[in-house]
């Protein structure tokens, strides 16, 4: 008769069964941008420190396909399925590379960090922090001590008819289709938005050879920079306030053109005639969103800051958030104007947190202190520009478009808390509403996303969170920056299941795991599943060969 496990003894515990880790390193930087890299030559400086540098560009095409890490909208070039040609593209645009490299940067391009697993009660079998990794070959988990996350910022979905077609794509995507990539598909291209950061990204367009139709604003007045905005006009562009894109005519190939709708203050439609505008695609740039996803998933501390562009982690003057090991710098530390319009900024925040990670090593660094950085005085309230985009394209349509694209959700179905479409249900008498789940609450958007399942496709909810955050405000009269952030979960980048599949892991860790209601699972083999195989029948010794 085999023995059992004695009380109080957990054998499928994983708590001291920790996965192999080969490879390790003193300082991790995530993002090979302008901070990234200044972060990156900062910390190479001190000496004797081991300092890896991660991008995840060049991005696979397929996972382009799937709008991330941006909303690219399905105007890639062909010459992005080139690997060693947008390589050869990415090194031209950022030659610090080149010195990182020679400084002694162990510098891993086309690599994404999936997650971020700190050392704490709920990861107790982690010794130390660790990343998980993953290239063009492989899923892998990298041991750190300090860690730069400098992953920058996305863009805000806005729904609108037609706004699924190809050719409708974020501001952030098509600029580093342009300047990193150089394999923007576009000739002719409507901007949505007249912020400092949609109105630079125009003129960068602009530059490669984009034609800019028109600048299109739902306020009463473009609030970026008079010059910038001068340059789109001396080109050719109309400006259009008080517009919304109210759709997009074309066919499943793409955009080939635009219907405008004027609005009056409150975002509802005029019965003025409509004008068209002929463009293949559509540039959003509403909003630039800090990229958080890795902050917030390994549990930093977050918070609406209207002043960076909206949840940014909490940091002090050395750019630490609340996790002692972790500093956040570029623009998923925060978006403003004056960051927007110099590189200087950036590569401060950068600098400033390598000798803050050099510091906590106790390693000696080659480079003066730097002022903290701190954003520009708020002359914009973000949020209600948010909420009146949102109210103004996607509330007021005429149809009702899909806010989220990748399960069908619409704007009706997330206010009402109606459920999947494919289920085929609907509630007897009244329909639901935000906050009639548990009228004591606060709304929260991961209670909509688990009945509506907004937000839960293979975007991972890119193209909606923003919006579904502002449906919410509106629907239930909360002010925006008390609608909760949606949890973010590892992994933040979409992985596939044969890459997790490959991850090792010692023998300890598979013996003694229970199947599920006697279904075979990835840790007891089919042939090992006796009849009736239950949590109190678990043996506590390794079966034998053949049971």
């Amino acid at each position: 008769m085999k023995s059992h496990a004695p009380i109080g003894r957990d054998l499928a515990s994983v708590a001291g069964k920790q996965p192999p880790i080969d490879e390790s390193t003193d300082v991790l930087i995530v993002g090979a941008g302008l901070a990234g890299i200044a972060a990156a030559l900062t910390a190479a400086a001190g000496g004797g420190v081991r300092v890896t540098l991660v991008d995840e560009n060049p991005v696979p095409l397929q996972t382009m396909g799937e709008d991330v890490p941006l909303h690219f909208g399905g105007r890639m070039a062909q010459t992005v399925a080139n690997r060693n040609a947008v390589l050869e593209s990415f090194l031209r645009v950022r030659p610090q590379l080149g010195e990182a490299l020679e400084a002694g940067v162990d510098v891993r391009l086309g690599t994404a960090a999936w997650g971020l697993f700190p050392h704490r009660r709920t990861a107790g079998w982690i010794d130390g922090h660790v990343a998980g990794l993953a290239d063009e070959d492989r899923v892998y988990l990298l041991r750190f001590k300090q860690v730069i996350v400098a992953a920058g910022c996305r863009d805000m979905g806005v729904a609108f008819d037609g706004w699924q077609r190809p050719g409708v794509m974020g501001a952030n995507a098509a600029y580093r289709l342009t300047s990193i990539y150089e394999a923007l598909d576009s000739r002719t291209a409507v901007l949505l938005g007249g912020g400092t950061e949609a109105l630079q990204i125009g003129n960068a367009l602009l530059d490669a050879g984009v034609r800019i139709a028109a600048v299109i604003e739902q306020a009463e007045a473009i609030s970026g920079p008079v010059e910038l905005l001068s340059r789109l006009v001396t080109s050719g562009a109309r400006v259009f306030t008080r517009h919304i894109v109210q759709q997009t005519i074309g066919d499943p190939q793409g955009v080939a053109a635009v219907r405008l709708a004027p609005i009056d203050g409150e975002g509802h439609r005029l019965s003025d005639s409509l004008e068209r505008i002929e463009c293949d695609t559509v540039v959003l740039g509403v909003a630039a969103i800090p990229a958080i996803e890795l902050i917030e998933a390994a549990g930093c501390a977050v918070r609406f800051q209207p002043a960076r562009g909206g949840h940014v982690a909490v940091i002090d003057g050395s750019q630490r958030s609340s996790l002692p090991f972790l500093y956040v710098a570029g623009d998923c530390a925060g978006v403003w104007p004056s960051k927007s319009l110099s590189d200087s900024t950036a590569c401060r925040e950068g600098r400033i947190a390598a000798l803050a990670a050099l510091r906590a090593l106790g390693a000696e660094s080659g480079s003066a202190e730097e002022e903290p950085v701190s954003p520009d005085p708020p002359v914009r309230d973000v949020a209600r520009e948010r909420l009146e985009w949102v109210r103004a394209m996607t509330l007021e349509s005429p149809v009702a478009p899909f806010v989220c694209q990748c399960e069908e959700v619409t704007a009706a179905d997330i206010v009402r808390l109606n459920p999947p479409a494919y289920l085929h249900w609907t509630r007897e008498g009244e329909s639901g509403r935000l906050g009639s789940v548990d009228p004591e609450a606060a709304p929260h958007p991961d209670v909509v996303k688990r009945l509506t399942r907004a937000g839960m496709g293979p975007c991972q909810g890119r193209r909606c969170r923003e919006q579904t955050a502002a449906l919410m405000a509106l629907g239930t009269g909360t002010a925006l920056a008390d609608i909760p952030l949606a949890t973010y979960r590892p992994p933040v980048r979409p992985l596939r299941l044969a890459q997790l599949a490959a991850l090792p892991e010692v023998p300890d860790m598979a013996a003694q795991w229970d199947s599920w209601f006697g279904m075979p699972s990835q840790w007891v083999p089919f042939w090992r599943v006796p009849p009736a195989y239950t949590v109190a029948g678990r043996c506590t010794e390794e079966p034998a060969a053949g049971e």
